[in-house]
């Protein structure tokens, strides 16, 4: 990675889980959908039915991420960003664990839990959130309609600008570390193959192998929280030869 001129890293649930936060398509205990079913809380559809209990799931999350701490690799990728090694993290994650970890460029492709927006679609307000809302479901300041969390739900597209950055970076890179993803929900995961189909080397890091692995050019097995620390310090001991 010291001689790459442009690398990037894209994160997926996997890192978030060493932080306790459960996966929305791992096994058991680990996975969100284990327990619930997307299409009852996490699409439009849903919201429009029910909004005090999509509502309150995301309550119950939000509590949960205010818990978790980011871990090593979350860590580890700050301090790669801030040796210039890595010019952004482009994430799959809503938690912000990225940033509370020191990240500066963070592309959100699937939004974020700690913002609200307005499900009027002719309203524009949107505003950032430190905890859950008091009042369930809030409502918009603007024009009254129910607030909801500005999060990618299924059946939508993803934010053009948010994805617009993404994919200018990766056309931009010759080296993508990609960590704790499946790589199966598009079109997020065409952003490795981007890096990929320019030339550029994929190094995936994961607990097991993912869909990204046919093009990863290295795979190193194992939890970010382990495995990042280990490439920031291979990196450190090369600026120091």
């Amino acid at each position: 990675m010291l001689s790459s001129r442009h690398a990037i890293a894209f994160t997926g649930a996997g890192i978030s889980a060493e932080s306790g936060i459960p996966t929305f398509r791992g096994s058991g205990k680990d996975s969100l959908w284990s327990r619930f079913k997307p299409e009852e809380l996490a699409t439009p559809e849903a919201f429009e039915r029910n909004p005090r209990r999509v509502w309150e799931w995301y309550v119950w999350r939000m509590n949960l991420i205010m818990k978790a701490r980011p871990n090593a690799g979350h860590e580890a990728l700050a301090k790669l960003e801030g040796l210039g090694i890595i010019k952004a993290v482009v994430t799959q994650n809503v938690d912000g664990l990225h940033q509370r970890a020191g990240s500066r460029r963070v592309v959100e492709l699937h939004g974020s839990i700690w913002r609200v927006k307005c499900s009027n679609p002719a309203c524009t307000f949107r505003a950032g959130i430190d905890e859950p809302p008091e009042e369930i479901p809030p409502r918009c300041p603007s024009c009254g309609h129910y607030l909801r969390p500005d999060v990618v739900w299924f059946g939508e597209p993803l934010p053009q600008d948010a994805w617009g950055e993404a994919v200018s970076l990766a056309k931009a890179s010759d080296a993508v570390l990609v960590i704790g993803t499946s790589g199966a929900v598009y079109p997020a995961a065409y952003i490795p193959l981007i890096v990929k189909e320019g030339g550029g080397t994929v190094i995936e890091v994961n607990v097991a192998e993912s869909s990204i692995t046919p093009y990863a050019d290295i795979f190193l097995k194992g939890r970010a929280g382990e495995v990042l620390p280990r490439l920031l310090n291979a990196v450190m001991e090369g600026f120091l030869k």
